[in-house]
């Protein structure tokens, strides 16, 4: 069964999917009554009502996240997803960034990249870097698909009102590896997958962990997925808003602000290599992945900022983005492809019409703020992908969830939490 986030109507016969709308917030106060915790009833990974990081404590840096602690935080921009879920072993999706509602071929946004390890299949790089702005939506989704999501995003975008003369497009598809959950090799990927995800996509709250393009991935060896998280600058910095989204399918050895999870759980990578580790390498849940854990996958991260700020700029922002991930536990590890994608919505730093652009940015004094802001969202926002994530199976291997009641009392014992 294919299950889809869209509002498109579908032919007779077709099931109609649910809709991917985020869950209510819940309070660490509520987890016990939500099902977590000592003396919390059982239930399946589909029924947990998994927390948010911020929802138990978790609350990296000094900056104040928006309204919905998402990148859609970002005035304009929406996000939607179409998940793929058929038998036992299509476990994938599609993830859309739209930097805001509008043709953005005709109404281009400043964009930068940085690349933190290239390992990957990140289409659409290069004239991206050379020009220094996007001219369609962003598409995260599984390796295999890049191709064909890109084929889709590019007949979604000419089909559009105004585009009927344009003969060059530059679709950004970025993506990881869902190999050891999904039947990669099958690309199961279609036009109807991404137009769902497109036309889906929404401001307000947004769905996280093991939907869309997150659906199959794994991060730290547990399941990964859909995380975003924002920040907010105090006025007198600025006043900006900068929010992000990733898509985690990668190792390291988890760090959860300063404490030691994966250690202290006995998932990380080279486990059995390091000193007063009796476990073989390999011979755990990196086996299922094709040999011992070293790091391998990939991250995307997609950084949006309502600052005004130029592509330099906003490739300087796009390298800040690591150190977060850095924070996380990740080491970019030889087989990880580790990508940023920068862009800025303020409307004074369109790429319109016109032979002259006559813009204002923000002052390079003025930038500390923002790169602060970009660390501390990067570095929650792969937090939550691992808390909102549910335990996936497929290709008859198994992803598990976070343990969450471990996790906290981890964090308690090293003073994160109380």
């Amino acid at each position: 069964m294919n299950v889809l986030s869209s509002p498109l109507p579908f032919p007779a016969g077709r099931t109609r999917c649910r809709s991917f709308r985020s869950r209510p917030f819940i309070t660490a106060a509520a987890l016990v009554a939500a099902g977590f915790g000592p003396g919390a009833p059982a239930a399946s990974a589909q029924e947990e009502p998994r927390p948010r990081a911020r929802d138990v404590g978790i609350a990296p840096g000094i900056f104040a996240p928006g309204p919905y602690n998402a990148i859609t935080d970002v005035e304009g921009v929406l996000v939607g997803h179409a998940t793929v879920r058929e038998g036992d072993r299509v476990r994938t999706g599609v993830t859309a960034i739209r930097p805001h509602g509008g043709n953005v071929f005709r109404d281009r946004v400043p964009a930068a990249m940085h690349v933190g390890n290239g390992f990957g299949k990140l289409l659409g790089v290069t004239q991206v870097r050379e020009l220094g702005e996007l001219e369609t939506p962003v598409l995260l989704t599984c390796t295999l698909c890049v191709w064909k999501a890109a084929d889709a995003l590019t007949e979604w975008m000419l089909a559009r009102q105004g585009m009927e003369g344009v003969r060059s497009i530059n679709p950004v598809v970025g993506e990881t590896n869902d190999g050891g959950l999904n039947d990669i090799r099958s690309r199961p990927i279609t036009p109807e997958h991404v137009r769902a995800a497109l036309e889906s996509a929404r401001t307000g709250s947004v769905e996280e962990g093991s939907v869309g393009a997150g659906t199959g991935t794994r991060a730290f060896g547990w399941k990964g997925g859909i995380g975003t998280s924002s920040r907010v600058v105090p006025d007198e910095l600025g006043g900006y808003t900068v929010g992000v989204l990733v898509q985690s399918n990668f190792g390291g050895i988890l760090s959860i602000a300063g404490a030691p999870v994966g250690r202290e759980l006995g998932r990380y990578s080279f486990r059995g290599t390091a000193p007063g580790s009796d476990t073989p390498f390999g011979a755990d849940q990196g086996e299922a992945q094709g040999g011992g854990d070293e790091g391998q996958g990939s991250i995307m991260m997609v950084v949006a900022t309502d600052a005004p700020l130029s592509p330099l700029k906003l490739e300087r922002v796009a390298r800040r983005a690591m150190m977060g991930l850095a924070r996380t536990g990740s080491f970019a590890g030889n087989g990880s492809g580790d990508y940023v994608i920068a862009f800025s919505t303020a409307s004074g730093v369109r790429r319109g019409g016109g032979d002259v652009l006559a813009v204002e940015e923000v002052a390079n004094s003025r930038m500390s703020s923002l790169f602060l802001a970009t660390v501390e969202a990067i570095e929650e926002a792969v937090y939550n992908s691992l808390f909102k994530a549910t335990t996936v199976s497929g290709m008859g291997n198994t992803a598990e969830a976070l343990p969450i009641e471990e996790t906290l009392e981890v964090l308690r014992r090293y003073n994160v939490i109380p």
